[in-house]
């Protein structure tokens, strides 16, 4: 108990803003789950309004560290494992709910966030070579992970105008033995962006 508790007062101020990150994330992905359990709306719209919430904290954690001069390794694999879920695993999840459960929507999502797990990966093996012996990386390869917020608000505006589940958006197409729901392919969009090395983006 002694070792969990010292491991805790190694966490710098920034690492508390990326853990409320990752608490939003899994919040989410609980809610997407209550609400396939359930059928509330009001579990699904909880669960979506929680990842702008993790941007939020995403986007401070980040300030908080430069400020206080505490960026560590630590902090920076913190911060991967937090948007993985936040960004990654909890937009699946959320789409998923929403109505996105044929065969092939379950190989769409599964590839959208493998795509940001490596870009993640790569991101922190190539951010000190990118850093030129700096503090600060000068540019994103690929769209940043987070960017998939867009994709929650889009999942947002379709379930409160009634457009998810039999009335998602675009609707489903019969592919074989499986289903695709068209509006899947906003999330292979969105994960080929991440994972692009030709898309750099001007880090603020």
């Amino acid at each position: 108990m002694k070792r969990h508790f010292s491991m805790l007062r190694e966490f710098q101020l920034a690492d508390w803003f990326t853990l409320a990150n990752a608490f939003c994330g899994t919040g989410a992905v609980f809610a997407a789950m209550r609400f396939l359990q359930d059928g509330a709306h009001g579990y699904l719209l909880f669960g979506m309004a929680l990842i702008p919430l993790a941007f939020i904290f995403d986007a401070l954690d980040g300030r908080i560290a430069r400020w206080r001069k505490s960026s560590s390794t630590l902090g920076r694999e913190l911060d991967s494992l937090s948007d993985v879920i936040s960004f990654g695993v909890a937009p699946a999840a959320l789409a998923y709910a929403c109505g996105m459960q044929g065969g092939w929507d379950w190989l769409v999502l599964s590839y959208f966030v493998c795509c940001g797990v490596s870009r993640l990966a790569r991101y922190n093996v190539t951010a000190e070579a990118l850093s030129d012996g700096g503090d600060k990386v000068p540019y994103f390869e690929g769209t940043p992970i987070p960017t998939s917020l867009l994709l929650v608000i889009v999942l947002a505006i379709a379930a409160a105008t009634g457009g998810i589940g039999q009335q998602l958006w675009l609707g489903q197409w019969q592919l074989g033995p499986w289903q695709l729901h068209p509006l899947v392919l906003l999330f292979a969009l969105s994960g080929s962006l991440m994972i692009s090395k030709t898309l750099h983006i001007p880090k603020p």
